[in-house]
């Protein structure tokens, strides 16, 4: 019988696949890389035409050897690792470091992981992929380069460890600039003029909304509302026109990475981070109950649109069966995928329709389950036929004003039955319904509300609306929108305020020396043709080396200007003031960072070294006298909650204290630390609703059963196995 190796990344993925192999395959994980550049140094000889030097990682020599035994004894090696450019890389680096001849080994990367989809890449594998390697290479470099020689400057004129990445300075520009525009905002003032009407020769009464005169009009000010009004008091109004129409609405498009992390924050309140790695999990496979281990998503990392025509056949037979002939989209519904993606791979879809998100749910966490839903809906309505609207829009007139009142009621669900896309914006008003008017019916104005209004800032960046900029700009590829979007924050550059993204002063200190002096990394514009550039190394239209050298000659020559123009320089960064007043001295006290995280101090330092812990206040009371309860941290790291008055009070609790009261006791609830929305509960013993510790839902160890007398004989066994391996390995050598 031959012997197969198959290399995945995950274990988890190795014992999905492993199940739809047969015995004469062998499946085992990578855990990821296993070489890359060293740490220590620049590992890339720029001198030497770019040439890299990669290392195997330290912490993977036993699992090296594993996998060198393993090749050894198999006559075929399949490199199964993710299909894209860093799963390319990955395989390549496996096969150098494996020392695996070429003719033995193939390359067999899958978009789903069910049966069918993994049995038909390990009959149709391939070679890797040169250009795709190349791609992933240049990038890597790329990011070294800018990363070691810019770092160090930052470090000399700023601070010591900070980081400068290639994209994730452009993408905390993006942050920095929209800051600048809403503090550059001039507000303008603008008004609304609605009338109440109702009908003279019927009963009835509506709202119409000011629209203009021969044509469309905005209102500046206060004196064109109240000529407005002076025109129209006492006067009637005409119904002038009805126009009903039906509007039709096409449903959203199946998901990308980027629409996904999107979606899956405005409508699950989940990070780009949380969603990959829920993504990730459902990709890799699910032991779902009476079906075994399945992949229920293809691939998450992609920018098509594109969907197989088995999908859209699978998708037409579920919504005629469970909807109707009507609710299907009467033919394949194909999106145009947008120009410059790279469309390597399918639109996130589910592998099997037919496993609706409730028919599996038990199977499932919560978090799988609200992903699986989202991506699963999506899909489906993407095949199914537009909604239908009746809407109805009246123009009224008054002494040569038109006043408009619209409405619109859905005719037809169609793909709303299953699914409606979220907005960053506001919904478009559907309208109050209105009276079955005609032309030339009559009203009064019972009611003249004339309002003033005021243009708002550009709102800051959330997660899902940051990942949709760097997407429409072209920054980043969707494999990196994720990692870019948390990077930028545990740098420290970007903070998190109210689920929006604002610079810290340290990036906007960054960010400045970066546009003075390094205009072209910083550049979107620039960042994006390189994007571009590293495509056409993906398509074998440019040599990677040469895409390196061509970008170093003017980033070098920047980086010795820099130099010189900084000699001597170093940029203070400004500290952050709070309302919090020093008890010492009555100044503003403000954040300062040490080794054991931010603290507040006293800026009249030295004079006065005033310091205090930054602490945060909680929703809710003390349960034991009332008091305040505080947010603080263990000397270990983990959160947890008491009373402001410490160990005068003593009330401490690992649980979260929310802002609903008990209905029974009055006492402040408490909810289960952790992820997502938990049950709230009562901790007073003495009231009815009391919730023991052991029934709120945490996960406790086992008690160890081992006594005294045992401790000390395992100990013992442990130094003689150890003694036992260090006796073999000296032989060894």
């Amino acid at each position: 019988m031959r012997s197969n190796l198959v290399i995945v990344e995950s274990p988890h993925k190795a014992k999905t696949i492993g199940k739809f192999l047969g015995p004469e395959y062998v499946v085992k994980a990578s855990m990821g890389h296993l070489r890359d550049l060293p740490k220590s140094t620049m590992g890339v000889d720029i001198a030497g035409n770019f040439e890299p030097e990669y290392i195997p990682l330290p912490d993977r020599a036993e699992l090296i050897d594993e996998l060198k035994k393993a090749a050894k004894k198999a006559d075929t090696v399949y490199l199964a690792t993710d299909p894209d450019r860093e799963g390319e890389a990955i395989a390549w680096h496996l096969q150098e470091l494996l020392e695996l001849p070429a003719s033995k080994t193939l390359r067999a990367p899958f978009n789903a992981i069910t049966e069918k989809v993994v049995k038909e890449a390990i009959a149709n594998p391939r070679t890797i992929d040169a250009h795709l390697v190349d791609a992933q290479q240049a990038r890597r470099v790329l990011d070294r380069i800018v990363g070691y020689e810019l770092s160090p400057l930052l470090w000399k004129k700023i601070r010591r460890g900070l980081s400068a990445g290639r994209v994730q300075s452009v993408v905390t520009r993006l942050v920095v600039d929209r800051e600048n525009e809403i503090r550059a905002f001039v507000p303008q003032e603008y008004w609304s003029l609605d009338v109440k009407l109702n009908l003279t020769e019927k009963p009835g009464c509506f709202t119409a909304h000011y629209y203009g005169d021969e044509k469309k009009r905005e209102l500046e000010n206060e004196a064109q509302v109240q000529a407005i009004i002076r025109d129209i008091t006492g006067g009637e109004f005409a119904v002038t026109s009805v126009k009903r129409a039906d509007k039709k609405r096409s449903a959203a498009p199946p998901f990308t990475t980027s629409t996904l992390q999107q979606e899956a924050a405005r409508k699950l309140n989940m990070t780009p981070k949380r969603t990959m790695a829920v993504a990730q999990q459902l990709y890799e496979g699910v032991d779902v109950t009476g079906e075994g281990t399945l992949g229920l998503i293809t691939y998450m990392r992609t920018d098509s649109l594109r969907l197989s025509d088995e999908a859209m056949a699978a998708a037409k037979s579920f919504i005629t069966t469970r909807y109707g002939k009507n609710y299907h989209y009467g033919s394949f519904h194909v999106f145009k995928t947008k120009s410059g993606a790279q469309d390597a791979h399918e639109a996130i879809r589910p592998t099997h329709v037919e496993l609706d998100p409730e028919k599996i749910q038990s199977s499932l966490t919560k978090e799988q389950y609200r992903l699986y839903k989202l991506i699963w809906s999506r899909f489906l309505a993407s095949q199914m036929a537009n909604a239908v609207y009746d809407t109805v829009a009246i123009d009224t007139r008054c002494a040569g004003h038109t006043f408009r009142s619209t409405h619109q009621s859905v005719k037809f669900p169609g793909f709303l039955a299953v699914y409606e896309e979220g907005r960053d914006d506001e919904a478009e008003a559907t309208g109050t319904p209105l009276p079955d008017l005609q032309e030339g019916d009559k009203a009064i104005a019972s009611e003249i509300k004339p309002e003033q209004h005021f243009t708002q800032p550009p709102v800051r960046y959330n997660e899902a609306s940051l990942v949709k900029a760097m997407e429409e700009k072209g920054i980043g590829r969707p494999s990196t929108y994720a990692t870019i979007v948390s990077t930028i924050q545990d740098r420290e550059y970007v903070t998190k305020v109210d689920k929006r993204l604002q610079p810290t002063a340290l990036g906007e200190v960054v960010t400045g020396l970066m546009l003075e002096r390094f205009n072209d990394i910083i550049d979107v514009e620039f960042t994006a043709n390189m994007e571009t550039r590293l495509d056409e190394v993906e398509a074998g239209n440019q040599n990677w080396k040469a895409l390196l050298a061509d970008f170093y000659k003017g980033f070098h020559q920047e980086l010795v200007d820099a130099e010189e123009a900084l000699a001597g320089t170093r940029l203070k960064v400004p500290d952050e003031v709070t309302e919090e007043i020093c008890e010492v001295c009555g100044r503003n006290m403000v954040v300062k960072a040490g080794r054991f995280g931010k603290f507040l101090a006293c800026p009249g330092f030295p004079e006065c070294k005033n310091t205090k812990p930054i602490v945060e206040k909680m929703p809710g009371r003390c349960p034991k006298c009332g008091s305040t309860i505080l947010k603080r941290k263990s000397k270990r790291g983990y959160a947890y909650y008491g009373c402001e008055r410490g160990a005068e009070c003593g009330f401490m609790t690992w649980d979260v204290p929310t802002a609903t009261d008990c209905p029974k006791c009055g006492q402040t609830m408490f909810k289960k630390s952790g992820r997502g929305r938990m049950k709230s509960f009562c901790i007073n013993e003495a009231c009815e609703n009391f919730l023991p510790e052991d029934k709120r839902g945490y996960y406790k160890k086992k008690e160890a059963e081992e006594t005294a007398e045992e401790k000390p004989a395992k100990k013992a066994a442990a130094k003689k196995s150890t003694a036992k391996k260090s006796a073999k390995s000296k032989e060894t050598k």
